[in-house]
């Protein structure tokens, strides 16, 4: 199962970078190039532990559905979702949050397995992992200037 960490050194308070973290329509600005929106469970404000969130987007020129259930929330320091329901086998995506001088420290954690077993595997090699690193490091990045924006 590829683990795909990113740490993105954020210059604002730990409180503002976690909030903006977990408010959909942020997520839905930092994720513009793939169109993700929210179209079921929760679909504006900030997720709470339990929440649920289908996703909408376009990866690979397929529109595509993903539901995400978050299972942990530690405020301000990290929050944890899971998949329930989409294209990949499964997921855990781990978001930590730790104060720094000038700043915040976020970090991501992204764990996935695809589907089809062999075949997935292959995928993951030849181009899906470095899809998902690409989406998970234009998101933080997206995110960090909405957060230095203010």
């Amino acid at each position: 199962m590829p683990l795909i960490e990113h740490r993105e050194f954020i210059k604002s308070p730990i409180e503002r970078c976690f909030d903006l973290a977990r408010d959909v329509e942020i997520h839905t600005q930092t994720t513009a190039d793939t169109r993700e929106k929210a179209v079921g469970g929760i679909t504006t404000g900030l997720l709470q532990a339990g929440d649920l969130v289908t996703w909408e987007a376009v990866h690979f020129g397929i529109r595509q559905r993903l539901t995400a259930k978050v299972t942990v929330m530690n405020r301000p320091y990290s929050f944890g979702d899971i998949m329930v329901r989409g294209a990949f086998h499964s997921f855990h995506h781990v978001h930590e949050f730790i104060e720094q001088d000038g700043g915040t420290l976020m970090i991501d954690r992204f764990q996935y397995q695809s589907p089809l077993g062999p075949i997935g595997v292959l995928a993951d090699k030849l181009f899906l992992e470095s899809y998902m690193r690409k989406f998970i490091v234009n998101r933080a990045i997206a995110l960090r200037e909405i957060a230095e924006s203010v």
